[in-house]
Formats: C-alpha cells, structure tokens, sequence
C-alpha cells in the first residue's frame, strides 16, 4: 500500500469514527429531552390536555326523599358535579342538600355532615358526623325513612350491594333504636313502592 492510500486510509476511518460520535452524541441528547427553555413533546402534549382536565364533570344520578306521609321513598333526579368529589361523595352531598319538592321531606338531622365515602367489593361504607345521631329526633319511621335515604341512594349505583353506615368513622349498632345498624345494610325495595 502506498503512503498516499494510508493518508486516505486514515482519514476516512477518523471521519467515519467523528461521524459515529456525532451521531452517537444526538441521541444521547434525544433521548434525554430537548435543550434547556423548550417543550419536551410529552410536556406540550400535557399543556394541550389541560384545558379539557379542567372541565367540570357531571353526572345524572338518583338520591332518595321520603314521602310527607312516611310510606316510602321518592327517587329525585339530579345533575352532581364530580369534578373534586367522586359520584358516590357527590350523591350523598346531594342528598345531604335536602329537597324542596313537593310531597317529600327532608329527614337529616340539622348540621350532619357527610366525612366520607368508600366502595369496596360492593359495599360502600358512609361515615357522618356525630349529629346525624344525637340531633336526630324521628321515631322508627324516621329512622327508616333517613337509612332508606342514604342505602338506596348509594345501592342505585349498580356496582355497590350494600351500604356500613358510621359515625365519626367508628360502626354503631342503630340510629336511635329502631334499626339495627351493625351489619351493612342490602337495598331497601319495599321502600320504593
């Protein structure tokens, strides 16, 4: 091999081994992100969906208020929002609202409040504050009708069976006497009629 054909030799292999460093070097940058102060593609993708995350969702669900007369139950159509609650949470502050419709009354004790929601496999556990108990001033139809209220407003949901009901997220036996409580409690159909 002549010198001349060594020069070329050698300098086509050094430019070949710069080329495949180059190279080499790019996608290492790519595949750590773009420069400093730019949009990764995932980033602006997610500035994209932030908008729609935003909206407000809604959903139809059905909350229970008894009749005026205490011989059932009437279901109440409403629009929840479920954008900081999830449906179960949102349809119990629903029903918690009370109703103005008429023929039906509202039976919550005066400030109870709803702690929380759970559901899991099937039975969702509902937790209210203390005055749902001690400002609670119904006999045993009341208490039916207001447990009927929350159990068949959370079983209309077809993936929840059954409803634990608590207080101050400890289990009680009953309400006020008249229902026992300890067991959570199936749909109440004989209240629908």
């Amino acid at each position: 091999m002549s010198m001349r054909t060594k020069v070329i030799t050698y300098t086509l292999a050094s430019l070949v081994c710069a080329a495949a460093l180059l190279l080499t070097a790019g996608c290492g940058d790519e595949q750590k992100g773009t420069q400093p102060g730019t949009a990764t593609q995932a980033e602006q993708m997610k500035d994209k969906e932030s908008p729609a995350a935003t909206v407000p969702k809604e959903c139809q669900v059905n909350v229970y208020y008894p009749r005026n007369d205490g011989t059932g139950l009437v279901a109440v159509s409403r629009t929840v929002h479920t954008d900081k609650d999830d449906k179960y949470t949102a349809a119990m502050k629903s029903l918690l609202t009370g109703t103005k419709e008429k023929g039906q009354t509202n039976v919550f004790p005066k400030k109870a409040k709803l702690l929380g929601v759970t559901v899991k496999d099937g039975v969702a556990t509902v937790d209210f504050s203390k005055e749902l108990q001690s400002n609670f001033s119904g006999g045993s139809t009341g208490e039916e009708m207001l447990i009927g209220s929350i159990v068949n407003t959370l079983t209309d949901f077809p993936e929840i069976q059954k409803v634990r009901i608590l207080i101050d997220g400890a289990s009680v036996e009953t309400l006020s006497g008249h229902m026992d409580l300890s067991d959570p409690l199936p749909r109440m159909t004989e209240l629908l009629n």
